[in-house]
């Protein structure tokens, strides 16, 4: 992927800034794709940052939003689920202690279940503040089965198969697309041919990859996919490039690059997502 430094600004972005999956996992072999979990941020010129999930990669995202907008700002949550890789660094997001930040947490859930759901983990004994003593101003959303539009960008959500429930999201503007599918076991017909039907066309797919085919069979119904499969959704789809998510804690660097390596002889416009990295379609 490539660094959006002199990228121009009248396009769709996407920034990594979590990629593992179940815990993070700062060690040395582990840095070059990167060790926090689930996050990842889209811009859209003339919108607040879209934010997806709260894995233990937006704790520097908040870190750079602050500096980035030092007299405060607006952005949107959303979550694919509530599993703890996917809301650990919610407590220390910086904007929610900042009374100049307007935050927006958007789920399928109805908003009083999700502002359980991201409180719950705030509460003693596992956490020492309370998100009521948090200063930004909250809102809690549920985004409908139609989508939303905020502006030129319009964003949909689709059901995954991943235990307690998942969505991912496809992201439209400026004729550019981004599709987000984790946390994903295949293998349901339905919900896999939902998949395939939201990521139609689209310019980039970030896919559940945490297995290979060997590590799959002794991990069914752990809620997770293949790159195989990852690889068979990019050409159902007609996507133009796939990322492949969700790093397994076990994969280090070497082993990441040689799945991307395998997915490339099938797929070849194929990336690992590596935490720090962007990209625009």
């Amino acid at each position: 992927m490539d660094n959006l430094a002199g990228a121009p600004e009248q396009q769709l972005r996407l920034k990594i800034w979590g990629a593992r999956g179940a815990i993070p996992t700062p060690e040395a072999s582990n840095l070059g794709y990167g060790g926090n979990t689930s996050c990842i941020e889209i811009r859209y010129p003339g919108l607040s940052p879209l934010v997806f999930d709260a894995g233990s990669g937006i704790r520097e995202l908040g870190t750079a939003l602050t500096r980035e907008f030092p007299a405060g700002g607006e952005c949107h949550v959303f979550f694919t689920h509530f599993h703890w890789d996917h809301i650990q660094g919610l407590p220390l997001f910086a904007p929610i202690y900042r009374p100049d930040w307007r935050l927006s947490f958007h789920s399928v859930h109805e908003p009083e279940v999700l502002e359980d759901y991201l409180t719950s983990q705030m509460r003693a004994p596992y956490f020492p503040f309370a998100m009521t003593l948090a200063e930004a101003s909250r809102i809690y959303l549920r985004v409908p089965e139609a989508g939303i539009h905020m502006g030129e960008l319009r964003l949909r959500r689709f059901p995954l198969h991943h235990p307690n429930g998942a969505h991912g999201y496809r992201v439209d503007a400026g004729g550019r697309s981004i599709v987000l599918a984790f946390d994903h076991e295949h293998g349901d017909e339905d919900v896999d041919r939902g998949i395939i039907e939201h990521a139609a066309g689209a310019d980039v797919l970030i896919y559940d990859a945490q297995y290979d085919g060997p590590e799959y069979e002794t991990h069914k119904g752990w809620g997770h996919s293949t790159w195989e499969h990852a690889v068979r959704v990019a050409k159902a789809s007609g996507v133009r490039q796939l990322i492949l998510f969700h790093h397994d804690p076990a994969h280090d660097d070497d082993v990441i690059a040689g799945i991307v390596e395998q997915a490339r002889q099938h797929f070849p416009d194929t990336v690992a997502a590596k935490e720090g990295s962007s990209i625009s379609p």
